[in-house]
């Protein structure tokens, strides 16, 4: 019922924010009474999203989730207008390497941002195989049904689809200014260029929806910094998505017949330390997995004294190299879905 969940909400925000918040709930009760929902304060809508963050049982990176940066865009109406937004968005993120954790809001039930993140390469099925990332085949098509064409490489820049209301949904190629790319060197092997291996510096997930105080926002970009095994053990190495282990452990000249070799283990560590290297060398905002671990066991040390339980979900927090070397390996976390929150949504291609 959404005047509880707003109660539940307004009561715990304005106590974190050492607020009264009784005349405020006289008013929002009122106006659920006469229009059947409410609108947020800017100060709310802020709160609510760091809240967001801060209760998110897959993210490793919580101990930042007071620093998030809220857009407020709630105000715009046009398609042209949300796209500008999100260039904005891309750039002040990125912000030129040095990230920013941002999130722009658009106006509940009237947005939908149709890509899994702003910044994604296309994948293309062809009789030889797929090329660029497999993961990105569906919405390549899509994007392609709307009229878009990429020059089918393997690091394509998908374009932003955007749909206002039940209008059909239109397409926008991302300015090359928006766009910010890491080359994957290594700091010893010097031929690893060869593999000709890049990823985008920033993840900005779009296709999740935001919900507080049981307003649901289905448009709400939000963009951290990368972890490296993210790429590393992730992106560039499962075997459905670039699956360039094979290429790396060719490289080093690893025996691959067997696999007691430990020949992925290793191309996997190399993999991952050319990631971090290139990264840094190129100014980028990234951590290590054992540095996010100890972040995130400083976030757990924080919210007890806060008097606040850690929810979390162990699956996703392990990193995928090496676990068993942190804490969060060796610990159970409650799973329990704690508002406001970030929630998958259906596709809508």
């Amino acid at each position: 019922m959404l005047q509880e969940e707003a109660k539940q909400f307004l009561k715990l925000c304005y106590q974190e924010l050492g607020k009264d918040y009784n005349d405020r709930m006289t008013k929002i009760l009122q106006e659920i009474s006469d229009t059947g929902t409410y609108t947020h304060t800017y100060e709310e809508l802020a709160h609510g999203a760091r809240m967001a963050w801060r209760n998110s049982n897959r993210c490793i990176g919580r101990l930042f989730w007071e620093s998030m940066h809220v857009l407020d865009e709630r105000e715009l109406e046009t398609e042209d207008e949300i796209a500008n937004a999100l260039f904005f968005h891309l750039q002040y993120g990125s912000n030129q390497g040095k990230v920013i954790p941002t999130i722009t809001i658009f106006k509940p039930g009237y947005v939908r941002i149709f890509n899994h993140q702003l910044i994604r390469y296309a994948g293309y099925e062809t009789k030889d195989g797929i090329i660029g990332d497999p993961d990105s085949v569906a919405f390549t098509t899509f994007c392609e049904s709307l009229g878009w064409r990429g020059e089918q490489t393997p690091y394509d820049i998908l374009p932003l689809v955007i749909q206002v209301e039940n209008r059909e949904p239109k397409v926008y190629s991302i300015p090359e200014e928006c766009l910010l790319n890491v080359m994957i060197k290594h700091p010893t092997i010097e031929n690893f260029q060869e593999l000709e291996l890049q990823w985008y510096a920033v993840p900005f997930i779009s296709d999740m929806k935001l919900e507080i105080g049981g307003i649901t926002y289905e448009a709400a970009p939000f963009n951290g910094w990368y972890m490296g095994t993210e790429i590393g053990a992730r992106d560039l190495a499962d075997e459905q998505r670039y699956n360039v282990l094979p290429k790396v452990a060719n490289l080093l000249g690893l025996e691959t017949t067997r696999d007691s070799t430990l020949w992925k283990d290793r191309a996997l560590i190399e993999l991952n330390e050319a990631v971090l290297y290139s990264f840094k060398q190129a100014g980028v905002s990234i951590v290590d997995h054992h540095t996010a671990a100890k972040q995130f066991k400083q976030f757990e040390e924080r919210e007890a004294g806060k008097g606040r339980s850690v929810t979390g979900t162990w699956s996703w927090l392990i990193p995928p190299v090496s676990p068993a070397a942190t804490h969060i390996f060796h610990k159970d976390y409650d799973d329990s879905v704690v508002k406001p929150n970030y929630f998958y949504q259906d596709r809508m291609y």
